[in-house]
């Protein structure tokens, strides 16, 4: 597994952890308060969402109480989540109606944010914004709006190929009434007489969790055993002995991008259920079946970005450090001293917050609620502390910090 290193990723987040978000609005609204902001915070939260302020999009006790006292008292903080799915104003907007806590775009990470800095590269080589590219995952095709939100001009989904020719994956039939509610025509269809003038793809995009697991990893499996990704096509590099990786992905195959690792994440039913780092397994496992994998020197290389990267949390922190200073001013232009990450996943947010290292000096604090995805029992990353639940943990920080309501 590669983490913002290979392909097109530019350095992915070390480039946009300098950069402004480019989906938020930045301003002092986001942190209005009833009040006069006379004390400047050093220190910030940063929140998991499902499993700390939701349950399968259920308050959970203490959560609008919690986010509230920090608005009121201009305490910054962001909400940093793996999930995704849909837009971050969107996104943002279903939060705040659900915990009637009124909240602004430029708090909120989701794990396919850094997407969009992917739209225009360094030159117009590297840009995508004018390529076609496969996005993967969420309901429908709202994946594919939130990427032409981004600025992608051309995104085709798995169930546009499908509906196109239903016999790349014969078993997807059962489908076609959902997929026919969003496809849209290829903008090359395969030629089945000369796959070479095929569908070509630049780059692929796993947005959020796959719904259709069996059609994506056909899809994707076939992109990536491609010559220069055109679908329908075979690389005659593939399992050369003379070529770097057995000659797998040596033959401008398209760069496959993951948003989320998470193997679980908590939902509605009573036990963690799989996440996008499932399906990113299943395809690790398909891939060496059909290749031999890393142990035959055929190695799936992939980007992956999410929680607990390194620079997730760059780029998080210095969201959190924009927001303070457009709250507070000039004042506030200094690092902040602590951190609280407060999430469920010892997996992701704990082990995130733990191997953190901060390029501005900040202390990150990992703080593990039970209202998630942990159940009990020795995590597999060890908090600074377990508490009951998001108000516990905010109350923890405030005390910590020495901070007098």
């Amino acid at each position: 597994m590669q983490s913002f290193s290979m392909g097109r990723s530019f350095s992915l987040l070390r480039r946009l952890s300098s950069s402004s978000f480019p989906v938020t609005h930045c301003g002092r609204r986001a942190f209005q308060t009833s009040r006069s902001l006379s004390r400047v915070p050093d220190f910030a939260f940063a929140f998991d969402i499902d499993g700390v302020f939701l349950r399968s999009a259920k308050p959970i006790p203490g959560a609008a109480e919690s986010l509230a006292l920090l608005k009121q008292q201009g305490i910054p903080f962001i909400l940093l989540t793996n999930g995704g799915g849909k837009h971050e104003t969107e996104r943002v907007a279903e939060i705040s109606e659900k915990l009637r806590v009124p909240l602004d775009p430029s708090l909120i990470v989701q794990s396919h944010s850094p997407f969009a800095e992917l739209v225009r590269g360094p030159d117009e080589q590297s840009s995508l914004e004018n390529k076609s590219v496969l996005v993967v995952g969420g309901d429908g095709d709202s994946c594919r709006q939130v990427a032409e939100k981004y600025g992608f001009k051309n995104v085709i989904t798995p169930g546009d190929i499908f509906m196109a020719n239903p016999a790349i994956w014969p078993f997807s039939k059962v489908f076609h009434d959902y997929y026919e509610q969003f496809a849209r025509p290829l903008p090359n269809p395969m030629d089945p007489t000369d796959p070479t003038k095929g569908l070509k793809v630049d780059a692929i995009f796993v947005f959020n969790d796959p719904r259709d697991w069996a059609l994506d990893t056909q899809v994707i499996l076939d992109f990536l055993l491609s010559s220069q990704g055109v679908l329908g096509t075979i690389s005659d590099k593939n399992g050369r002995t003379d070529l770097p990786n057995r000659g797998f992905l040596q033959d401008g195959q398209p760069p496959l991008y993951f948003s989320n690792p998470d193997l679980w994440w908590a939902a509605a039913y009573h036990l963690p259920r799989l996440g996008q780092g499932g399906f990113r397994e299943a395809l690790d496992g398909t891939w060496a079946a059909v290749t031999g994998g890393p142990s035959k020197g055929a190695e799936l290389k992939k980007t992956v970005i999410g929680k607990p990267h390194q620079g997730t949390y760059e780029f998080a922190e210095n969201q959190m450090r924009r927001n303070r200073l457009q709250a507070f001013g000039p004042t506030a232009d200094t690092p902040l001293r602590n951190v609280y990450m407060v999430g469920d996943n010892p997996e992701s947010d704990i082990q995130g917050a733990n191997t953190y290292r901060s390029p501005h000096g900040s202390k990150w604090h990992s703080l593990l609620v039970r209202t998630g995805v942990y159940n009990g029992g020795d995590p597999a990353w060890t908090p600074e502390s377990i508490l009951d639940d998001v108000k516990k943990a905010v109350e923890y920080g405030l005390k910590a910090s020495q901070w007098k309501v």
